[in-house]
């Protein structure tokens, strides 16, 4: 199952239809724009409840991932840890 995430996301990323970061992510959530938010398994409760919060005003779908954000960053091959991701509608 983790090999299929890591392809989809790569996927997603490659075709532009991932959103990298929480404030970004929170401001597409709040124009609802989109259709799936990623939280990683070590992101701060504050930005959790944040997200949680939007996504359910929204109603977008939030799947806690497994990896923590050290790991999102190397699978998005970015030198940062990422705690949030979005998927654009």
């Amino acid at each position: 199952m983790v090999k299929e995430t890591d392809t989809e996301f790569k996927k997603l990323l490659k075709n532009k239809n991932l959103i990298i970061g929480t404030e970004k992510t929170i401001k597409q959530l709040r124009l609802g724009k989109l259709a799936k938010a990623f939280v990683t398994s070590n992101a701060p409760e504050k930005i959790r409840a944040d997200i949680n919060y939007y996504a359910k005003l929204s109603k977008t779908e939030v799947t806690n991932l497994k990896y923590t954000n050290e790991e999102l960053g190397e699978l998005c091959k970015k030198p940062f840890s990422i705690s949030v991701l979005g998927l654009l509608k």
